[in-house]
């Protein structure tokens, strides 16, 4: 009698996440630390200098984080209504804040108080940053104006009102001190000079401007808004480099890495997508519980910190790399050990001895070789075979219609069974690998279980969705075969065109030379 075959499960290609340096550096953070604040927080903020701290903008309060503090170390709540956009300046010691009534408050990390407070807006103020100088405050309100304060004095030096609608971000160019810009939700981004009384270039958007960032070279500007995140040259008169449609809903917030090589984007549809700043390709992505508002990455990327639509502040550390300072190495066996005698070629004299190598049977090949074939139709339909390695099943069932046992091992089964059965083959009929076999399966259910149909609430809806998935199969088939017979046509059309141009090209060619013998 000939040893038994087990079953040969079709092996298929799996469209596997690629690892790259990228993924192995991004997924380097720690589990997240998750701090619950008070409302929605709009601004994360990091302090340029060490420890590098961080300000929270929530509600009416502002919130000083250590690195690695669950509490905040201090809080300015000196605010009537709501605060908006914390910033530090580059040397970290002040800070300054928007709010609600149109004021502009500028703190003492150290203390608690105001320093100063700078009146003029007559709307909320949602911007509000430092020039690289460290002396002048630029700010953005609803009343669509941008402005420019001295902190000495607490004056305004200069307003522009050149904004149609809300002013709600901004940024300083680290290399002019006099050079500020501001998005907003009239579609634009405008790039004022202090020296100027006007904006000296206006970029169009294409959507509300939610976030505005500049690179520290000052020649490439990323804005975002809507759904899309596009990268200007500024150098060139504002000129369209690239635009990334990665989100699926509008994107809230930009940063940049410490090297200026990787840009992040946080959005309402809850990701953060990673940018190489080269390829302008996505290279990593990270998931959170809801929208995201503000996003912020420490100066020595360290720490990423999101804040969230429900107040919701979630920090990830990076894990820390340890390096021991003298290593002690464990002795490794030598190279020869390892192939030792595989390149051993046996002599004439020699006897060779094979050690036979047992064959462990799955459950269902072994009830196969018993000619079980109810029972191994029921090893596969097992929920863990099925949803993990649904190829087995499918595999099974070919080999009993091989055998041609596989209509009596769907026969006879009782209500929970064929719901079972029911339930695998309306999900993976549609797919391209297992149709061939679960059509024909299909087939022989609705042929075995006809004249119970209707005696049951349950098989009857498995029924349903099975004729709904096959339906649906067939119109997205018959769709796909009217593209391609449009695009035939269209590609016969483009051949016909090339052989005319071909024709006429050899006939030019003909006269030609029949007019240059003449002329000898």
């Amino acid at each position: 009698m000939a040893a038994y075959k087990p079953v040969v499960v079709q092996a298929c290609p799996k469209l596997g996440e690629r690892i790259t340096q990228d993924t192995l550096y991004w997924r380097g953070y720690k589990t997240p630390v998750q701090i619950k604040e008070f409302g929605a927080i709009n601004k994360i903020d990091f302090s340029p200098s060490p420890p590098y701290n961080y300000a929270v903008t929530a509600s009416s309060r502002i919130h000083i984080y250590g690195r690695y503090s669950q509490e905040p170390i201090k809080t300015f709540s000196r605010f009537r209504d709501a605060a908006y956009c914390a910033t530090y300046r580059d040397d970290g010691r002040l800070l300054a804040a928007g709010s609600e009534d149109g004021s502009i408050c500028l703190f003492d990390v150290s203390g608690k108080a105001p320093l100063r407070q700078f009146e003029g807006h007559t709307k909320p103020v949602h911007l509000v940053g430092f020039l690289s100088d460290k002396y002048r405050i630029f700010s953005g309100c609803d009343d669509y104006s941008s402005n420019l304060w001295d902190i000495p004095t607490a004056t305004e030096i200069i307003s522009y009102s050149e904004h149609t609608d809300y002013v709600r971000c901004g940024c300083a160019s680290k290399v002019n001190a006099d050079v500020f810009i501001t998005g907003s939700y009239d579609h634009t981004v405008k790039l004022f000079d202090a020296r100027t009384k006007s904006s000296v270039m206006t970029i169009e958007h294409g959507h509300p401007v939610e976030s505005v960032l500049l690179f520290p070279s000052g020649g490439l500007l990323v804005s975002a808004g809507g759904r899309y995140v596009k990268v200007w040259d500024v150098l060139k008169g504002g000129q369209l480099l690239v635009s990334l449609k990665n989100h699926h809903k509008t994107v809230t917030c930009l940063c940049l890495n410490s090297s200026g090589q990787r840009l992040l984007s946080g959005s309402l549809d809850r990701h953060v997508k990673i940018y190489s700043t080269t390829s302008y390709k996505v290279v990593h992505s990270f998931n959170y519980a809801t929208s995201i508002l503000s996003l912020a990455l420490s100066p020595e990327d360290e720490t990423i910190v999101v804040g969230m639509t429900n107040g919701v502040l979630n920090v990830k550390h990076r894990k820390p790399e340890e390096k021991s300072e003298n290593p002690q190495k464990k002795r490794q066996p030598a190279y020869r050990t390892y192939v030792k005698g595989r390149t051993y070629m046996p002599k004439q004299e020699d006897f060779c001895v094979s050690k036979p190598v047992k064959r462990v049977l799955r459950k269902y090949d072994k009830l196969l070789r018993s000619f079980q074939s109810s029972k191994a139709l029921d090893a596969v339909l097992e929920p863990p075979i099925m949803l993990h390695t649904p190829e087995v099943t499918v595999a099974v069932m070919q080999e009993l219609h091989r055998r041609g046992t596989l209509r009596s091992a769907l026969a006879g089964r009782d209500e929970k069974q064929v719901n079972l059965l029911l339930t695998f083959v309306a999900r993976r009929v549609i797919e391209p690998r297992f149709t061939p076999v679960l059509v024909t399966v299909a087939d022989m259910i609705t042929d075995i279980y006809q004249p119970v149909v209707g005696q049951s609430a349950i098989v009857d809806k498995q029924f349903l969705k099975l004729q709904e998935a096959i339906g649906k199969e067939i119109d997205y088939q018959e769709e796909l075969l009217e593209v391609l017979g449009m695009m035939d046509t269209l590609f016969a059309t483009f051949t016909k065109k090339k052989d005319t141009c071909l024709e006429e090209n050899r006939s030019n060619g003909v006269t030609e030379i029949i007019e240059t013998n003449t002329n000898y």
